[in-house]
């Protein structure tokens, strides 16, 4: 041609033209960041999350290594090779009005004479002390009772025993001004007294007792209240006031009009859910599953 100049190959003009078109698209940076913000919300949650179950997951495992201190009828109270474990006979039913004080033999006691009305004991954590005579009384109904003195035991230490009690059945826990060791444990006729929060023998206080037929009087019995029984968010407070000279003692046989109509506790296995009476014959212990 007498110009001397070419035409480009088709090809070569494709290519050029799709060039053209990637870099009037650019880079998707808000595509990027919108998943890059995705991604570490969902990090931020998963790690939150871990964080907050630590506490359970390990409880979770101390409960599996304790499993093996659950009563059978081999072994109908295995927490009596608990070292440290102290043990009493008390007997059961015997009541005192709500403005009546028992005389206590054992701090915190675990046994005797107490009020009528029992306190809530499925998974409560009382975050201020509560009146002793109706906290017994929720031993008496197959409830462990875990009691630390606020002064040793609080921030992470202090969650780990919530954990231990917060929704769990028959379970309840208050504070004990002046405790003499950081951490009690009562179950009906039975204390145990620990230094740390991580000591293997709180679990199995636990699994030993709670709910042992063998070992509390009213088997049955609920830690639910019904209304006019228990006010479980404005409690009757502990007195830490010197017991007086008319506190009931030990002995005592009880006091007239003490005893509330029991609603809700019910004997296992009576036709209907048929209420037990108070004092009442209880069935013959059975071995708990897998016994």
């Amino acid at each position: 041609m007498a110009s001397g100049t070419k035409k480009k190959p088709k090809n070569a003009m494709k290519s050029a033209r799709k060039s053209s078109v990637v870099a009037k698209k650019g880079t998707p940076w808000g595509t990027i960041i919108a998943v890059v913000a995705i991604l570490a919300l969902a990090g931020g949650v998963f790690g939150w999350y871990y964080v907050q179950s630590a506490d359970k997951r390990e409880q979770a495992n101390r409960e599996e290594a304790a499993a093996a201190w659950a009563p059978s009828q081999q072994n109908p109270d295995p927490s009596l090779k608990i070292a440290g474990i102290v043990t009493q006979q008390y007997s059961g039913s015997v009541h005192v009005t709500a403005t009546e004080r028992v005389r206590y033999d054992k701090t915190p006691p675990f046994g005797g004479p107490h009020d009528g009305a029992w306190a809530a004991c499925n998974g409560v954590v009382y975050p201020n002390p509560v009146r002793t005579e109706n906290l017994v009384h929720s031993l008496e109904h197959g409830a462990v009772w875990i009691t630390y003195n606020a002064d040793k035991v609080s921030g992470d230490a202090l969650n780990k025993l919530r954990v231990r009690v917060q929704n769990k059945p028959y379970m309840v826990m208050s504070p004990w001004p002046g405790l003499d060791s950081p951490i009690s444990l009562q179950a009906w006729g039975h204390q145990l007294r620990v230094d740390s929060v991580d000591d293997e023998r709180i679990d199995q206080f636990i699994a030993a007792l709670r709910l042992n037929r063998n070992t509390y009087p009213e088997v049955g019995a609920t830690c639910d209240v019904g209304p006019g029984q228990f006010d479980v968010d404005n409690p009757p407070p502990f007195d830490p006031a010197p017991y007086g000279p008319d506190a009931k003692p030990m002995d005592y046989k009880g006091s007239a009009g003490a005893t509330p109509p029991e609603a809700g506790m019910t004997q296992p296995g009576a036709p209907g859910g048929a209420p037990v009476p108070p004092g009442g014959p209880q069935p013959n212990p059975a071995p708990p599953a897998g016994g």
